[in-house]
């Protein structure tokens, strides 16, 4: 009887860096709430890293901090009008919070030189569904998903 060896799936990347994902979109901490909204809305993101001035990640903004945010204020109630604004126009509550007030002050990172089956050990040992990839100066130059790391399957 022939004896047969099975082989998986192999990764085509051995360090974070070529595990990274094509994109990276990160949001400040001074942007609005409502900017972070038109931007996962307009480009159908869940999460994004929250950056400094010097481009280094203090957080990372998901759709259940601004769930959670709007459940607590009550910000996507609707107004109703009232006397002093003239027929025709309508009166709009704008929500000015910030990114930095209501992100997950929170974010895992790896160097892009970080061996792939650390980077998979992470992701797994923190249970979240990203890593954020900074450089020896700590500035934000990538993210890793899971899907990152599928598309590197033969």
């Amino acid at each position: 009887m022939p004896s047969f060896t099975t082989i998986g799936p192999m990764l085509r990347a051995s360090t974070a860096s070529e595990l990274m994902g094509p994109t990276l979109v990160s949001l400040r901490g001074k942007a609005t709430v409502a900017e972070a909204v038109a931007l996962f809305t307009d480009k159908g993101y869940h999460a994004a890293p929250v950056i400094d001035k010097a481009g280094r990640p203090i957080g990372v903004l998901t759709q259940g901090d601004i769930l959670s945010h709007d459940r607590e204020h009550g910000t996507h109630l609707a107004h109703r009008p009232s006397d002093r604004v003239p027929v025709g126009f309508t009166e709009e509550d704008v929500d000015v919070t910030l990114v930095e007030d209501i992100m997950t002050p929170a974010i895992f990172c790896v160097l892009p030189s970080t061996p792939t089956n650390e980077v998979i050990a992470e992701l797994l040992k923190l249970k979240v569904h990203q890593l954020f990839v900074v450089d020896a100066a700590g500035v934000l130059v990538g993210a890793i998903s899971a899907i990152d790391i599928v598309r590197r399957l033969v």
